[in-house]
């Protein structure tokens, strides 16, 4: 029988608020205007009242960022600002969908959620092996996590109104024309309807 998991990527203050680092950059507009956290907040009820998985992953570094790999002009972009420091606001998860004290957050140094983290791990112990993936941004995150998710032999699905990018024409492009080489991209609605 099959058993999905709910993956909740980068949701978090720092990008999804408009007092974050990155979130007062524009990106928390794009947020409240697609309604992101109240339709994630949705599927995450509906997950925990059914006792499926819900996975939380974000990404954060030390201060000195000493523990950050990647060498790209986004990374200095957050060096700059200071941004996205484990153990700060800017790596919590808003009220509207904060982790229970039971629910694992994975907390990944990179693009690529299951980079050096535990979450395939997890969701193999689980006993999953579908998992609808929500997130931002739409290009980076939830892009990687379709493609490692399903090179690991897991079904996937983007919950296209769960997702963002600051440019829509790039979360346009993804869920017409990239995504879909890698699992189904829905709504959140017709993931309620399957559940």
């Amino acid at each position: 029988m099959s058993k999905t998991a709910l993956l909740i990527l980068d949701v978090q203050n720092e990008l999804v608020d408009p007092k974050g680092k990155v979130g007062s950059q524009g990106f928390a507009k794009v947020v409240e205007a697609r309604q992101l956290l109240p339709k994630i907040a949705g599927l995450l009820a509906a997950f925990r009242a059914q006792s499926l998985p819900v996975a939380f992953v974000n990404v954060g570094f030390r201060a000195d960022y000493a523990d950050a790999i990647s060498r790209s002009s986004r990374l200095e972009h957050l060096k700059k600002i200071n941004g996205i420091v484990i153990g700060t606001w800017g790596t919590e998860f808003p009220e509207a969908i904060r982790p229970l004290p039971s629910e694992i957050v994975h907390t990944k140094r990179a693009v690529n959620p299951f980079y050096n983290t535990q979450l395939l791990t997890w969701l193999q112990r689980q006993g999953v092996d579908t998992v609808a993936l929500t997130g931002c941004y739409t290009h980076m995150v939830v892009d990687s996590a379709a493609r490692y998710a399903d090179d690991a032999g897991l079904f996937v699905k983007v919950i296209e109104d769960c997702c963002a990018s600051p440019d829509p024409e790039l979360h346009r492009i993804e869920c017409e024309k990239i995504l879909p080489l890698f699992g189904r991209v829905i709504s959140s609605e017709t993931l309620l309807g399957e559940l």
